[in-house]
């Protein structure tokens, strides 16, 4: 019984995500299906890179990953059924993929798979279910494609570094409005090298301390810490960070070290 998880921008009010699970269930009655999330914004690759690139790995290797995300009709868009870290996505070549890893993939094709006109306008339903449930069953990827040896390229924002400064960016808020940073774990060891520092953000607010866990300050009080997916995280212990800070996606933070 192959594992298929599914992230996309669907929402959970419209026909559209009953329509891809019945479809899958149809091809492969016995697929375990799993949602990752269907409430990423439309068309929003950056926020479903994140979420996927932060959570894939806690599936058994050979998970088939399908990504629904910007994925209507475009004759310009190729589709594509990729192999990375023994894990097999199934999206279009938006950017998506380069966004989520820091290399290229192992292997990848250009799904090849005829399309029934029936479906034209909404390929996530036959192309890509059809790609996902042939490798949930064992397949490989070379029956359902052709190898390509590039990916569209799109680049995250990178925190501006100097010795003694970090700048980066909010870019996603959880749904407790944890406010989450492009400023990774390793990197803030990197420059930190032990030293103090004060971490700036909007209304004149600082902190000073790193955290271990959210309820190591009294409740409504605010941290940092470096959260599940080792970016640098501001919230508030119970409370509602984002709204309550004023932090929204793309505004800046610094970090000074002394």
């Amino acid at each position: 019984m192959g594992i298929i998880t599914l992230t996309t921008d669907l929402g959970d009010k419209d026909i559209y995500q009953a329509a891809l699970k019945g479809s899958i269930l149809k091809v492969l009655p016995t697929a375990n299906i799993v949602d990752v999330t269907h409430s990423i914004p439309a068309f929003n690759i950056q926020q479903a890179a994140f979420v996927l690139k932060n959570s894939y790995y806690y599936f058994p290797d050979n998970t088939v990953h399908l990504i629904g995300i910007d994925t209507v009709y475009n004759k310009d868009v190729k589709y594509l059924a990729v192999k990375f870290n023994n894990h097999y996505f199934v999206g279009a070549d938006n950017g998506i993929f380069c966004l989520m890893f820091n290399t290229d993939p192992d292997e990848m094709v250009e799904i090849s798979i005829m399309q029934d006109l029936k479906y034209l306008h909404f390929p996530l339903t036959d192309i890509f279910v059809k790609a996902a449930c042939h490798l949930a069953k064992g397949g490989s990827l070379l029956e359902i494609g052709e190898p390509v040896d590039g990916i569209e390229k799109k680049m995250n924002l990178q925190p501006v570094i100097e010795k003694n400064q970090i700048r980066g960016m909010v870019i996603y808020i959880d749904s407790f409005q944890n406010v989450i940073t492009n400023i990774t774990k390793e990197l803030f060891m990197k420059i930190q090298q032990g030293r103090k520092f004060t971490l700036y953000f909007k209304r004149n607010e600082t902190i000073t301390k790193l955290s271990w866990y959210y309820n190591e300050v009294d409740e409504g009080e605010k941290l940092c810490l470096f959260g599940i997916s080792d970016h640098l995280e501001i919230a508030i212990n119970k409370g509602n960070a984002s709204g309550l800070l004023g932090l929204n996606l793309g505004d800046s933070v610094i970090i000074d070290f002394e």
